[in-house]
Protein backbone atom coordinates (compact mmCIF):
# COMPACT_ATOMS: atom_id res chain seq x y z
CA UNK A 1 0.00 0.00 0.00
CA UNK A 2 1.61 3.32 -0.10
CA UNK A 3 0.47 7.08 1.65
CA UNK A 4 -2.76 8.40 0.73
CA UNK A 5 -2.79 12.44 0.22
CA UNK A 6 -6.45 13.06 1.64
CA UNK A 7 -7.52 15.93 2.81
CA UNK A 8 -6.72 17.96 -0.08
CA UNK A 9 -8.75 19.49 -2.70
CA UNK A 10 -8.21 18.23 -6.36
CA UNK A 11 -5.44 19.82 -8.28
CA UNK A 12 -6.90 21.08 -11.75
CA UNK A 13 -3.63 21.68 -14.64
CA UNK A 14 -2.70 24.95 -14.77
CA UNK A 15 0.20 26.00 -17.34
CA UNK A 16 2.33 28.74 -16.01
CA UNK A 17 4.11 31.57 -18.72
CA UNK A 18 1.21 30.33 -21.31
CA UNK A 19 1.81 32.81 -23.38
CA UNK A 20 5.81 33.27 -24.25
CA UNK A 21 7.18 30.89 -26.74
CA UNK A 22 8.88 27.69 -26.13
CA UNK A 23 8.58 23.67 -26.12
CA UNK A 24 8.47 23.50 -22.14
CA UNK A 25 5.14 23.36 -21.18
CA UNK A 26 4.94 24.33 -17.24
CA UNK A 27 2.17 23.42 -15.41
CA UNK A 28 0.66 22.83 -11.84
CA UNK A 29 -0.78 19.73 -11.60
CA UNK A 30 -0.55 16.13 -9.88
CA UNK A 31 1.65 13.18 -9.66
CA UNK A 32 0.40 10.29 -7.71
CA UNK A 33 -2.69 12.53 -6.02
CA UNK A 34 -0.61 15.32 -4.73
CA UNK A 35 0.18 18.40 -6.06
CA UNK A 36 3.65 19.03 -8.26
CA UNK A 37 4.72 21.64 -10.74
CA UNK A 38 5.61 19.61 -13.80
CA UNK A 39 7.72 21.06 -16.41
CA UNK A 40 7.60 18.88 -19.67
CA UNK A 41 9.49 19.26 -22.89
CA UNK A 42 7.81 19.21 -25.97
CA UNK A 43 9.87 17.06 -28.91
CA UNK A 44 6.91 16.89 -31.27
CA UNK A 45 7.61 21.12 -31.53
CA UNK A 46 11.45 21.36 -31.23
CA UNK A 47 14.34 19.39 -30.31
CA UNK A 48 16.95 22.17 -29.06
CA UNK A 49 16.34 24.77 -26.28
CA UNK A 50 15.19 28.21 -26.60
CA UNK A 51 15.88 30.73 -23.96
CA UNK A 52 12.32 30.80 -23.65
CA UNK A 53 12.63 27.35 -22.79
CA UNK A 54 15.24 27.79 -19.76
CA UNK A 55 12.98 30.25 -18.44
CA UNK A 56 9.84 28.75 -18.53
CA UNK A 57 11.75 25.83 -16.54
CA UNK A 58 13.50 28.59 -14.00
CA UNK A 59 10.05 29.30 -13.65
CA UNK A 60 8.42 26.24 -12.89
CA UNK A 61 11.68 25.53 -10.15
CA UNK A 62 10.69 29.16 -8.56
CA UNK A 63 6.89 28.29 -8.68
CA UNK A 64 8.17 24.93 -6.83
CA UNK A 65 9.80 26.76 -4.46
CA UNK A 66 7.11 29.80 -3.66
CA UNK A 67 4.40 26.94 -3.47
CA UNK A 68 6.49 24.49 -1.35
CA UNK A 69 5.54 21.33 -3.62
CA UNK A 70 7.53 19.08 -5.61
CA UNK A 71 9.33 19.87 -9.10
CA UNK A 72 9.28 17.00 -12.20
CA UNK A 73 10.72 17.58 -14.78
CA UNK A 74 10.34 15.13 -18.14
CA UNK A 75 13.46 16.18 -20.19
CA UNK A 76 14.43 15.57 -23.57
CA UNK A 77 16.15 17.80 -25.47
CA UNK A 78 19.51 17.77 -28.01
CA UNK A 79 21.27 20.63 -25.89
CA UNK A 80 20.99 24.60 -26.77
CA UNK A 81 19.97 25.83 -30.05
CA UNK A 82 22.50 27.41 -32.27
CA UNK A 83 21.04 29.22 -33.80
CA UNK A 84 20.19 31.32 -30.61
CA UNK A 85 23.47 31.99 -30.09
CA UNK A 86 24.58 32.71 -26.34
CA UNK A 87 20.55 33.56 -25.13
CA UNK A 88 20.18 29.70 -25.32
CA UNK A 89 22.88 28.81 -22.77
CA UNK A 90 21.70 31.87 -20.76
CA UNK A 91 18.51 30.00 -20.49
CA UNK A 92 19.02 26.73 -19.16
CA UNK A 93 21.95 28.78 -17.04
CA UNK A 94 19.05 30.40 -15.31
CA UNK A 95 16.90 27.57 -15.17
CA UNK A 96 20.19 25.71 -13.47
CA UNK A 97 20.79 28.21 -11.18
CA UNK A 98 16.43 27.96 -10.16
CA UNK A 99 17.06 24.39 -9.47
CA UNK A 100 19.82 24.57 -7.25
CA UNK A 101 17.71 27.13 -5.32
CA UNK A 102 15.15 23.97 -4.52
CA UNK A 103 17.45 21.77 -3.76
CA UNK A 104 17.26 20.19 0.05
CA UNK A 105 14.01 22.66 0.16
CA UNK A 106 11.42 20.89 -2.38
CA UNK A 107 11.90 17.60 -3.61
CA UNK A 108 13.53 17.85 -7.45
CA UNK A 109 12.91 14.63 -9.43
CA UNK A 110 13.17 14.22 -13.49
CA UNK A 111 12.54 11.77 -16.34
CA UNK A 112 14.58 11.16 -19.07
CA UNK A 113 12.25 10.44 -22.26
CA UNK A 114 14.56 11.17 -24.71
CA UNK A 115 17.84 12.99 -25.92
CA UNK A 116 19.52 14.87 -22.92
CA UNK A 117 22.39 16.78 -24.65
CA UNK A 118 25.02 18.76 -24.17
CA UNK A 119 25.22 21.79 -21.42
CA UNK A 120 21.52 21.29 -20.68
CA UNK A 121 22.05 17.51 -19.58
CA UNK A 122 24.21 18.96 -16.51
CA UNK A 123 20.44 19.63 -15.34
CA UNK A 124 20.27 15.82 -14.36
CA UNK A 125 22.89 16.14 -12.27
CA UNK A 126 20.84 19.04 -10.11
CA UNK A 127 18.10 16.63 -9.23
CA UNK A 128 17.09 14.44 -6.19
CA UNK A 129 16.67 11.35 -8.07
CA UNK A 130 16.40 10.38 -11.80
CA UNK A 131 14.40 8.06 -14.00
CA UNK A 132 15.48 7.13 -17.43
CA UNK A 133 13.27 5.35 -20.11
CA UNK A 134 15.38 2.42 -21.90
CA UNK A 135 15.13 4.72 -25.66
CA UNK A 136 16.55 7.40 -23.94
CA UNK A 137 20.22 8.63 -23.70
CA UNK A 138 22.32 11.36 -22.17
CA UNK A 139 25.63 12.98 -22.64
CA UNK A 140 27.79 16.21 -22.37
CA UNK A 141 30.27 15.09 -25.82
CA UNK A 142 28.89 13.13 -28.33
CA UNK A 143 30.22 10.41 -30.58
CA UNK A 144 31.23 12.34 -33.22
CA UNK A 145 33.31 14.84 -30.82
CA UNK A 146 34.38 11.61 -28.76
CA UNK A 147 36.02 9.92 -32.08
CA UNK A 148 37.57 13.07 -33.01
CA UNK A 149 39.22 13.84 -29.74
CA UNK A 150 39.93 10.55 -28.51
CA UNK A 151 40.15 8.46 -31.79
CA UNK A 152 37.94 5.60 -30.38
CA UNK A 153 34.36 4.89 -31.79
CA UNK A 154 31.21 4.50 -29.35
CA UNK A 155 27.79 4.26 -30.07
CA UNK A 156 25.24 6.60 -28.64
CA UNK A 157 24.12 3.87 -26.06
CA UNK A 158 27.44 2.91 -25.06
CA UNK A 159 28.24 6.25 -24.43
CA UNK A 160 25.14 7.65 -22.62
CA UNK A 161 22.58 5.10 -22.86
CA UNK A 162 20.25 3.91 -19.68
CA UNK A 163 22.79 1.05 -19.36
CA UNK A 164 25.58 3.33 -19.09
CA UNK A 165 23.87 6.22 -16.54
CA UNK A 166 22.44 2.80 -14.63
CA UNK A 167 25.48 0.93 -14.35
CA UNK A 168 28.67 3.27 -14.73
CA UNK A 169 27.95 7.31 -13.96
CA UNK A 170 25.11 6.68 -11.30
CA UNK A 171 22.83 9.89 -13.50
CA UNK A 172 20.12 6.68 -13.36
CA UNK A 173 18.19 6.01 -10.01
CA UNK A 174 16.30 3.40 -12.23
CA UNK A 175 15.43 2.62 -15.74
CA UNK A 176 11.96 1.52 -16.88
CA UNK A 177 10.20 1.17 -20.09
CA UNK A 178 8.56 4.38 -21.20
CA UNK A 179 7.51 7.01 -20.14
CA UNK A 180 4.55 6.38 -18.67
CA UNK A 181 6.10 3.76 -16.46
CA UNK A 182 8.59 6.60 -15.44
CA UNK A 183 5.91 9.12 -14.42
CA UNK A 184 4.37 5.97 -12.88
CA UNK A 185 7.30 5.52 -10.48
CA UNK A 186 8.34 9.50 -10.09
CA UNK A 187 4.47 8.77 -8.48
CA UNK A 188 6.39 5.94 -6.31
CA UNK A 189 9.43 8.05 -5.00
CA UNK A 190 7.43 10.88 -4.04
CA UNK A 191 5.07 8.84 -2.08
CA UNK A 192 7.86 8.52 0.38
CA UNK A 193 8.85 12.04 0.58
CA UNK A 194 7.20 15.00 2.41
CA UNK A 195 6.15 17.85 -0.05
CA UNK A 196 8.89 20.77 1.39
CA UNK A 197 11.52 20.00 3.83
CA UNK A 198 9.34 21.50 6.76
CA UNK A 199 6.83 18.81 6.58
CA UNK A 200 7.29 15.14 7.90
CA UNK A 201 7.21 12.43 5.32
CA UNK A 202 3.62 10.85 5.20
CA UNK A 203 2.81 7.48 7.61
CA UNK A 204 1.81 4.73 5.37
CA UNK A 205 -1.04 2.69 6.27
CA UNK A 206 0.11 -1.04 7.33
CA UNK A 207 -1.22 -4.22 9.09
CA UNK A 208 1.76 -5.86 9.51
CA UNK A 209 2.95 -5.63 13.22
CA UNK A 210 6.13 -3.97 14.50
CA UNK A 211 6.82 -6.73 16.85
CA UNK A 212 6.38 -9.59 14.26
CA UNK A 213 9.49 -11.63 14.68
CA UNK A 214 12.22 -11.68 11.63
CA UNK A 215 14.14 -15.18 12.52
CA UNK A 216 14.67 -15.26 8.22
CA UNK A 217 16.73 -12.06 8.51
CA UNK A 218 19.25 -14.45 11.23
CA UNK A 219 18.98 -17.42 9.24
CA UNK A 220 20.47 -15.79 5.69
CA UNK A 221 23.55 -15.77 7.33
CA UNK A 222 26.32 -18.42 5.93
CA UNK A 223 27.94 -20.57 8.34
CA UNK A 224 31.58 -19.00 7.30
CA UNK A 225 32.19 -15.54 7.84
CA UNK A 226 33.70 -15.17 4.63
CA UNK A 227 30.41 -15.97 2.99
CA UNK A 228 27.99 -14.21 0.58
CA UNK A 229 24.18 -13.44 1.37
CA UNK A 230 22.33 -11.15 -0.49
CA UNK A 231 21.11 -7.87 2.13
CA UNK A 232 17.96 -7.10 0.42
CA UNK A 233 16.56 -10.31 1.89
CA UNK A 234 17.59 -8.79 5.74
CA UNK A 235 15.67 -5.35 4.49
CA UNK A 236 12.60 -7.38 3.03
CA UNK A 237 12.33 -9.29 6.49
CA UNK A 238 12.85 -6.28 8.46
CA UNK A 239 10.63 -3.49 6.93
CA UNK A 240 6.38 -3.35 6.29
CA UNK A 241 5.08 -5.71 4.25
CA UNK A 242 8.38 -6.35 2.68
CA UNK A 243 8.03 -3.76 0.18
CA UNK A 244 11.65 -2.20 -0.93
CA UNK A 245 12.00 0.78 -3.24
CA UNK A 246 15.52 0.16 -4.40
CA UNK A 247 17.54 3.24 -5.77
CA UNK A 248 20.52 3.26 -8.04
CA UNK A 249 20.75 -0.76 -7.81
CA UNK A 250 23.05 -1.19 -10.49
CA UNK A 251 25.65 1.31 -9.78
CA UNK A 252 27.54 0.73 -7.03
CA UNK A 253 26.12 -2.73 -6.19
CA UNK A 254 28.42 -3.81 -2.81
CA UNK A 255 26.26 -0.79 -1.18
CA UNK A 256 22.32 -1.15 -1.10
CA UNK A 257 20.37 2.12 -1.09
CA UNK A 258 16.91 1.90 -0.82
CA UNK A 259 13.29 3.62 0.71
CA UNK A 260 10.77 1.55 2.99
CA UNK A 261 8.69 1.98 5.62
CA UNK A 262 9.02 0.88 9.49
CA UNK A 263 5.62 0.97 11.27
CA UNK A 264 3.95 3.25 8.42
CA UNK A 265 7.06 5.58 9.05
CA UNK A 266 9.25 6.50 5.42
CA UNK A 267 12.90 5.55 6.08
CA UNK A 268 15.78 5.20 3.92
CA UNK A 269 18.16 2.09 3.89
CA UNK A 270 21.49 2.03 3.69
CA UNK A 271 22.82 -1.47 3.94
CA UNK A 272 26.49 -3.54 2.55
CA UNK A 273 26.07 -6.00 0.18
CA UNK A 274 28.34 -9.29 0.73
CA UNK A 275 27.48 -10.73 -2.70
CA UNK A 276 29.33 -8.36 -4.33
CA UNK A 277 33.41 -7.64 -3.66
CA UNK A 278 32.32 -8.78 0.03
CA UNK A 279 30.65 -5.51 0.66
CA UNK A 280 33.58 -3.97 1.30
CA UNK A 281 33.30 0.10 0.58
CA UNK A 282 34.90 1.74 -3.05
CA UNK A 283 34.49 5.43 -4.36
CA UNK A 284 31.31 4.49 -6.27
CA UNK A 285 29.32 2.97 -2.98
CA UNK A 286 31.12 5.78 -0.90
CA UNK A 287 29.40 8.02 -3.46
CA UNK A 288 26.25 6.43 -3.64
CA UNK A 289 25.82 6.22 0.10
CA UNK A 290 26.63 9.75 0.99
CA UNK A 291 24.49 10.89 -1.87
CA UNK A 292 21.42 8.89 -0.73
CA UNK A 293 22.01 9.71 3.33
CA UNK A 294 21.92 13.45 2.21
CA UNK A 295 19.08 13.14 0.64
CA UNK A 296 17.20 11.16 3.28
CA UNK A 297 18.42 14.04 5.75
CA UNK A 298 17.06 16.78 3.74
CA UNK A 299 13.55 15.45 3.89
CA UNK A 300 13.52 14.05 6.77
CA UNK A 301 13.60 10.35 6.78
CA UNK A 302 15.13 8.26 9.09
CA UNK A 303 18.12 6.24 7.87
CA UNK A 304 18.28 2.57 9.10
CA UNK A 305 21.97 1.39 8.32
CA UNK A 306 22.72 -2.62 8.26
CA UNK A 307 26.76 -2.63 8.15
CA UNK A 308 28.57 -6.12 6.84
CA UNK A 309 31.64 -4.65 5.70
CA UNK A 310 35.35 -6.02 6.03
CA UNK A 311 36.75 -2.85 5.30
CA UNK A 312 37.39 -0.81 2.24
CA UNK A 313 38.87 -1.99 -0.49
CA UNK A 314 42.83 -1.83 -1.23
CA UNK A 315 44.42 -0.82 -4.28
CA UNK A 316 46.66 1.33 -5.60
CA UNK A 317 43.92 2.79 -8.58
CA UNK A 318 41.41 3.35 -5.96
CA UNK A 319 43.91 5.55 -3.81
CA UNK A 320 44.95 7.41 -6.77
CA UNK A 321 41.43 8.33 -8.00
CA UNK A 322 40.88 9.82 -4.30
CA UNK A 323 39.73 7.00 -1.76
CA UNK A 324 40.43 9.00 1.14
CA UNK A 325 38.36 12.42 -0.38
CA UNK A 326 35.50 10.01 -1.41
CA UNK A 327 35.53 7.74 1.68
CA UNK A 328 35.20 11.11 3.99
CA UNK A 329 32.20 11.91 1.69
CA UNK A 330 30.09 9.25 3.41
CA UNK A 331 31.44 9.98 7.18
CA UNK A 332 30.56 13.75 6.06
CA UNK A 333 27.02 12.90 5.03
CA UNK A 334 26.43 10.84 7.93
CA UNK A 335 28.39 13.24 10.61
CA UNK A 336 25.54 16.04 9.37
CA UNK A 337 22.70 14.29 9.36
CA UNK A 338 20.07 15.37 12.20
CA UNK A 339 17.15 12.59 10.95
CA UNK A 340 16.69 9.88 13.64
CA UNK A 341 19.79 7.16 12.41
CA UNK A 342 19.36 3.40 13.59
CA UNK A 343 21.84 1.01 13.15
CA UNK A 344 22.34 -2.58 12.88
CA UNK A 345 25.61 -4.33 12.48
CA UNK A 346 24.94 -7.93 11.40
CA UNK A 347 28.37 -9.39 10.95
CA UNK A 348 31.22 -7.57 10.21
CA UNK A 349 32.06 -4.10 10.95
CA UNK A 350 35.88 -3.58 10.54
CA UNK A 351 38.28 -0.45 10.97
CA UNK A 352 37.75 2.83 9.20
CA UNK A 353 34.32 1.11 7.33
CA UNK A 354 32.75 0.54 10.79
CA UNK A 355 33.41 3.75 11.40
CA UNK A 356 31.72 5.83 8.34
CA UNK A 357 28.14 3.04 8.27
CA UNK A 358 27.25 5.20 11.00
CA UNK A 359 29.13 4.09 14.13
CA UNK A 360 28.18 5.49 17.41
CA UNK A 361 30.86 7.72 17.34
CA UNK A 362 29.59 9.87 13.97
CA UNK A 363 26.58 10.29 16.20
CA UNK A 364 24.48 7.61 15.53
CA UNK A 365 21.20 7.33 17.91
CA UNK A 366 20.80 3.98 18.40
CA UNK A 367 23.25 0.90 17.90
CA UNK A 368 22.63 -2.50 17.65
CA UNK A 369 24.64 -5.74 16.93
CA UNK A 370 23.48 -9.33 16.40
CA UNK A 371 25.21 -11.75 18.63
CA UNK A 372 27.85 -12.70 15.64
CA UNK A 373 28.87 -9.44 14.64
CA UNK A 374 32.79 -8.71 14.65
CA UNK A 375 33.35 -5.19 15.84
CA UNK A 376 37.34 -4.40 15.53
CA UNK A 377 39.61 -2.80 13.70
CA UNK A 378 40.44 -5.83 11.60
CA UNK A 379 39.76 -9.53 11.41
CA UNK A 380 41.94 -12.18 13.56
CA UNK A 381 44.06 -12.89 10.89
CA UNK A 382 45.52 -9.39 9.44
CA UNK A 383 45.93 -8.13 13.64
CA UNK A 384 48.27 -11.34 14.54
CA UNK A 385 50.18 -10.52 10.92
CA UNK A 386 51.04 -6.99 12.31
CA UNK A 387 51.07 -7.66 16.35
CA UNK A 388 52.71 -11.00 15.71
CA UNK A 389 55.17 -10.84 13.05
CA UNK A 390 58.21 -12.73 14.16
CA UNK A 391 55.60 -15.85 15.59
CA UNK A 392 55.80 -19.38 14.03
CA UNK A 393 52.98 -20.58 11.82
CA UNK A 394 51.30 -22.57 14.69
CA UNK A 395 51.82 -19.56 17.55
CA UNK A 396 49.79 -16.91 14.74
CA UNK A 397 46.89 -19.91 14.70
CA UNK A 398 46.82 -19.58 18.47
CA UNK A 399 46.91 -15.91 18.56
CA UNK A 400 44.28 -15.52 16.04
CA UNK A 401 41.81 -17.98 17.94
CA UNK A 402 42.86 -15.39 21.11
CA UNK A 403 42.04 -12.45 19.12
CA UNK A 404 38.38 -13.79 17.53
CA UNK A 405 37.58 -14.40 21.24
CA UNK A 406 38.56 -11.36 22.83
CA UNK A 407 37.48 -8.84 20.32
CA UNK A 408 35.58 -9.92 17.49
CA UNK A 409 32.35 -9.94 18.89
CA UNK A 410 29.68 -7.10 19.79
CA UNK A 411 30.21 -7.37 23.73
CA UNK A 412 33.47 -5.79 23.73
CA UNK A 413 32.33 -2.73 21.86
CA UNK A 414 28.84 -2.66 24.46
CA UNK A 415 31.38 -2.58 27.27
CA UNK A 416 33.12 0.59 26.02
CA UNK A 417 29.60 2.09 24.57
CA UNK A 418 29.53 1.89 21.37
CA UNK A 419 26.73 -0.50 20.79
CA UNK A 420 23.48 -0.19 22.58
CA UNK A 421 22.33 -3.86 22.81
CA UNK A 422 22.87 -6.57 21.42
CA UNK A 423 20.24 -8.25 19.66
CA UNK A 424 18.38 -11.42 18.38
CA UNK A 425 18.06 -11.45 15.24
CA UNK A 426 14.66 -12.61 15.51
CA UNK A 427 13.62 -9.61 17.46
CA UNK A 428 15.49 -6.94 14.42
CA UNK A 429 12.05 -5.40 13.62
CA UNK A 430 11.09 -5.49 17.10
CA UNK A 431 13.84 -3.63 18.40
CA UNK A 432 14.36 -1.58 14.93
CA UNK A 433 10.52 0.10 15.42
CA UNK A 434 10.90 0.72 18.80
CA UNK A 435 13.92 2.87 17.80
CA UNK A 436 12.33 5.10 15.53
CA UNK A 437 9.51 5.64 17.79
CA UNK A 438 11.61 6.73 20.72
CA UNK A 439 13.07 9.28 18.06
CA UNK A 440 10.18 10.64 16.84
CA UNK A 441 10.09 13.33 18.29
CA UNK A 442 13.91 14.01 17.87
CA UNK A 443 15.48 17.32 17.16
CA UNK A 444 19.21 18.42 16.91
CA UNK A 445 20.25 21.98 15.35
CA UNK A 446 23.36 22.51 14.03
CA UNK A 447 25.83 24.97 14.14
CA UNK A 448 24.98 28.12 12.13
CA UNK A 449 26.77 28.80 9.36
CA UNK A 450 25.85 29.65 5.38
CA UNK A 451 26.72 26.44 4.02
CA UNK A 452 28.85 23.47 5.32
CA UNK A 453 31.83 22.50 2.89
CA UNK A 454 31.56 18.49 1.34
CA UNK A 455 34.68 16.80 0.66
CA UNK A 456 33.13 16.88 -3.43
Amino acid sequence: MTATWSGRPPVLPLTLRAGPPGTVPTNISSLGGRPVIIADFDLSVRRALHPADGEALAAGAHAALAARVPLVVVFASSGSDVSDGLAATHGWGCAARAIARCSGVVPVVMAVTGPALSGPALLLGLADQVVMTEDAYAYMSGPQMVRAITGVSVAVDELGGPGAHARWSGIASLVVADRAAALEALGALLAYLPAHVDHEAPCWPTEDPVDRPTPEAGALLPASSMGGYDVRAVIEAVVDDGDVFELRPRWAPNLVTALATIGGRPVGVVANQPNTVAGTLDIPSSQKGARFVGFCDAFNLGLLTLVDTPGFYPGKDLEWRGMIRHGAQLAFAFARATVPRVCVALRKAYGGAYIVMDSRHMGNDVYLAWPNAEIAVMGAKGAAEILHRGATAQERVERERAYDERFLNPYAAAERGSVDAVIDPADTRREVAAAFELLATKQEQLVRRRHDNMPL
